[in-house]
C-alpha cells in the first residue's frame, strides 16, 4: 500500500520578508512620532504653558507709551523761565495693517488739507518714498540682476535684501523732487517711522480753525489721522536762558549715546528730553509720567481690546534760586560798566565780565550773570554760562587760600610777621609787591590788606623747605611736594575743583600737571592756575561761612502742579550739601576775614580795596586780585593787559552774599572797575533784600 505524499510547506520568499520587516519598522517609527509629537503636545499644554501664553501675547498684544507735558521752570519768586506752548497739531496713529503706499497716498491726501512746512529730508528717506508706490518698487525689481534677487540655488532672497538692493539702485534722477514735493516726502517719512499702533505728532504749520474742520468732516477717507493737543518747549528769553538748557524734538527724540539707558528706564525712542544745562540736570523730575495703552489684536489683526492701564501726568516744575529781577540788576551793571570802559578803549581786548553771587550758608546761587564780548565783531551779549565755562588767571584775591596753605603745613604761625622786600634769585628779575620799596615788616593780615606778593612768595619757599636770601638759586628740590599742598589747600575752598554746581558742564578750572620750580612761586600770588568766577565765589563764600564749604546750587526745591498745570505744592527741598571743611584753626580763619575787612575798610597807606567801601550800604570785606596777562594786538605785537577780579561778602560781620567779578584783559591795568561792580551788586542785592 502506498502513503500518501505530505505536501511541501512553501517558506516564504526572501523579497516578502524585507518588505514586511520594512513596514513593521515604519509602523513603529509612525507610532514613535506619534508618541513624540502627543509628548511634546502635552508638554507645551501642561509644563510650558505660561511660556507659550507668554509669546502669544508678545504677539499680539501692543504696549504704547505716550508722554505727558514737561514740567516747568520758575524763578525764586515764581516767575517762568520756561513754559509749554500748547496747541492743536494733526497726530498720526499707524494701524498694524498699513503697508507703505497707504501711508504715500495718506501723505498725498494731507498735503492739500494741511500747511506742510518741512523739506529736510535725507536720501533714503525720498528713495522710500518713491519705492513705495508699488509700480515704482516692481520697476526697479525687474531691472534688478538675477544675483540681486536669488541666491545660487535659485531661490528668492529674502524680501528685506531685495528691498536694500532696490534702494540702491533707485536712480537720482528719480527722486529729483521739486519743493513741494519734498515736503510731501518729510511727510511720509514722519509717519512711515511710526510703529505700529504709536502715535507722531507731525510737523506742519500751525492749524487753523478750518483745516482742524476739514480734518474733522474727512476722517473716514484720512485713517489714523486725529487732531489732538500737542506741546512745545517755550524759552521765556531771559538772562537765564543759557542756563536753562534744551530738550530734544519729537523727530530727534532721545540721544543717541543716551538711547539705552533712557529706555531702561522706561523712556520710548522719540520721547523728548533735556539735553543739556538744568532740562538735563532734572529730567528725571520734569520728564512726566506716560499714559500706557495695551492693544490687543485677534489672528487678523482686529483691534480686539484696547484698554489705558496707567494714566499719564504732566512733569513736576522745578523752583529756582534766582530772583529774575537781580538777576537782570546784575547783568545790566555789568553791561553798564563794560560798556564805559569799551568806550574808552580799556576793554577792547577783553573776552567779556562775569558776575556771580551766592548765599555762604546756604550755597544758594543768587546770581550768575555774564556779558560775553565778541573780539571780532564788537557785540556783547549775556553768557551766564561763561560764569561756570570759562577759566582765568585769577592773581591776588587767592592770598588767603595761600595763607591758609603756610598755617596747614606748620611754615608760618598765626599773625606772622615777614619782610615785604624785593625777592632776588640769581639770574632772574626781582618779584616785587607793587608797593615794594625796601623791606617791610608786614603781618599776614596786612599781607592780604596790602596784597603782598611777596609774604606770599615767602610761603611757598617755605613749603620747598627753603629760606629767602637775597641772590640765592631756586632749589629744584621738594618744588612738586611744594605744589602739591599749595594746590591741595586751595582745593578745600574749591580751586582747581568740581564745585559740586547742579549743572552739567561745569569746568573745573586750568591746572597744569606739568610745572616748574618757579611755577611754584608764582601760583602763591595766583599767577599760574586758572579758575572759574563760580570757583571763585565759592572760594570767598567758604570765608565767610567760617570755613566750611558748601556746593553751589540753582534749584531750591521741586514742586508740584495747582490745578491750572502751573506751581504748586513744594515736592521736595534741594538741601544744603557741606562738601568739606578746611583744615585750620579757627582763630586762623579769623585772621583772614580780618585782613579781608581791612582790604575794604583798612587805613593803611597801602590798603588796596577802599573803592569796595566808598558808597556801600552795607560793611563789605573782600579781596582784590590784578593778574598781569598779554594778547596780541592789533598789530600782532604784544599788549600788556590785566585781569581785573574781585571777591568779597557782605555784612562783613553776618554775610548773606558772597560775590565773585572777573573782567579779563584790561588795558588800564590797575583800574578799580571791577571794586565798582561789586559794590554795586552788593548794594543792589541790599536794596531787594535788607540785610542785617
Amino acid at each position: 500500500m502506498f502513503k500518501k505524499k505530505e505536501k511541501a510547506t512553501k517558506k516564504p520568499s526572501r523579497t516578502f520578508v524585507l518588505i514586511s520587516n520594512r513596514i513593521n519598522l515604519l509602523f513603529f517609527i509612525i507610532v514613535a512620532l506619534f508618541t513624540v509629537l502627543l509628548l511634546r503636545l502635552a508638554q507645551m499644554q501642561l509644563v510650558d504653558e505660561k511660556f507659550y501664553q507668554a509669546k502669544l501675547k508678545e504677539t499680539t498684544t501692543y504696549t504704547i507709551k505716550t508722554s505727558s507735558p514737561r514740567g516747568q521752570i520758575y524763578d525764586s519768586k515764581g516767575v517762568a523761565l520756561v513754559e509749554n506752548e500748547v496747541k492743536e497739531v494733526a497726530a498720526f496713529t499707524r494701524d498694524n495693517s498699513m503697508s507703505g503706499d497707504d501711508i504715500r497716498k495718506l501723505a498725498i491726501k494731507l498735503s492739500s488739507m494741511l500747511t506742510l512746512t518741512e523739506t529736510d529730508v535725507t536720501t533714503r528717506e525720498k528713495k522710500d518714498y518713491y519705492l513705495a508706490n508699488p509700480k515704482n518698487y516692481q520697476k526697479i525689481v525687474d531691472a534688478l540682476p538675477d544675483k540681486k534677487k536669488y541666491d545660487h540655488f535659485g531661490n528668492n532672497l529674502a524680501e528685506s535684501d531685495i528691498y536694500a538692493n532696490a534702494v540702491k539702485a533707485v536712480p537720482k534722477s528719480a527722486i529729483a523732487y521739486s519743493e513741494d514735493e519734498l515736503k510731501i516726502v518729510a511727510l511720509f517719512s514722519q509717519m512711515n517711522a511710526t510703529s505700529t499702533f504709536n502715535t507722531v505728532s507731525l510737523t506742519t504749520g500751525d492749524l487753523t480753525a478750518e483745516q482742524i474742520a476739514v480734518i474733522a468732516t474727512n476722517k473716514e477717507d484720512l485713517p489714523g489721522i486725529t487732531v489732538k493737543s500737542d506741546w512745545e518747549r517755550q524759552d521765556m528769553n531771559t538772562s537765564l536762558s543759557s542756563i536753562i538748557g534744551r530738550v530734544s524734538s519729537q523727530k530727534t527724540g532721545l540721544p543717541a549715546e543716551e538711547a539705552d539707558t533712557y529706555v531702561k528706564k522706561g523712556y520710548s525712542l522719540n520721547d523728548r528730553v533735556g539735553t543739556s544745562y538744568l532740562e538735563k540736570q532734572y529730567e528725571e523730575y520734569l520728564q512726566g509720567s506716560r499714559t500706557v495703552q495695551k492693544i490687543t489684536v485677534n489672528k487678523k489683526g482686529k483691534v480686539i481690546k484696547d484698554k489705558v492701564t496707567s494714566e499719564g501726568t504732566k512733569g513736576k516744575n522745578i523752583k529756582l534760586t534766582v530772583d529774575l529781577e537781580y538777576q537782570k540788576g546784575v547783568e545790566d551793571i555789568l553791561n553798564k560798566y563794560f560798556k564805559s570802559e569799551l568806550e574808552k578803549g580799556n576793554t577792547k581786548y577783553s573776552e567779556g565780565v562775569y558776575a556771580v553771587a551766592l548765599k555762604p550758608d546756604t550755597g544758594a546761587v543768587l546770581a550768575m550773570a555774564g556779558v560775553s564780548h565778541d573780539l571780532d565783531s564788537g557785540d556783547l551779549s549775556s553768557d551766564a554760562l561763561g560764569t561756570m565755562t570759562q577759566v582765568f588767571t585769577p592773581g591776588s584775591v587767592v592770598k588767603g587760600a595761600t595763607l591758609t596753605s603756610g598755617w596747614a603745613n606748620g611754615v608760618i604761625s598765626g599773625n606772622q610777621v615777614l619782610n615785604d622786600q624785593p625777592i632776588q634769585f640769581a639770574g632772574s628779575s626781582p618779584i616785587n609787591s607793587w608797593f615794594t620799596s625796601g623791606s617791610l615788616p608786614i603781618s599776614a593780615t596786612q599781607a592780604l590788606e596790602y596784597s603782598s606778593n611777596t609774604y606770599m612768595v615767602q610761603i611757598a619757599l617755605k613749603l620747598m623747605g627753603q629760606e629767602y636770601q637775597s641772590g640765592m638759586v631756586l632749589s629744584t628740590d621738594n618744588y612738586k611736594p611744594a605744589m602739591e599742598k599749595l594746590r591741595a589747600t586751595y582745593a578745600q575752598y574749591g580751586l582747581g575743583v568740581s564745585t559740586g554746581l547742579d549743572l552739567p558742564g561745569e569746568s573745573e578750572g586750568y591746572v597744569p600737571s606739568s610745572f616748574e620750580p618757579g611755577n611754584v612761586i608764582t601760583e602763591s600770588f595766583g599767577q599760574f592756575d586758572n579758575y572759574t568766577t563760580m570757583q571763585l565765589a565759592q572760594y570767598v563764600a567758604t570765608i565767610a561761612n567760617n570755613g566750611k564749604r558748601v556746593a553751589p546750587h540753582l534749584v531750591e526745591g521741586i514742586y508740584d502742579n495747582n490745578q491750572d498745570g502751573g506751581l504748586g505744592n513744594l515736592f521736595k527741598t534741594i538741601d544744603t550739601k557741606v562738601l568739606n571743611d578746611v583744615t585750620i584753626p579757627a582763630g586762623d580763619m579769623d585772621l583772614i576775614k580780618e585782613g579781608f575787612y581791612n582790604v575794604a575798610n583798612g587805613s593803611g597807606t597801602y590798603t588796596t580795596g577802599r573803592t569796595l567801601a566808598n558808597g556801600s550800604s552795607v560793611t563789605i570785606s573782600g579781596k582784590t586780585g590784578t593778574a598781569e596777562t598779554s594778547v596780541k594786538g592789533d598789530d600782532g605785537k604784544s599788549v600788556d593787559t590785566s585781569n581785573l577780579n574781585v571777591v568779597a561778602y557782605a555784612p562783613s560781620d553776618n554775610p548773606k552774599i558772597a560775590v565773585a567779578v572777573v573782567l579779563p584783559h584790561e588795558t588800564q591795568l590797575r583800574g578799580s572797575i571791577t571794586q565798582d561792580i561789586t559794590r554795586e551788586i552788593i548794594n543792589l542785592y541790599h536794596k531787594l533784600y535788607p540785610m542785617n
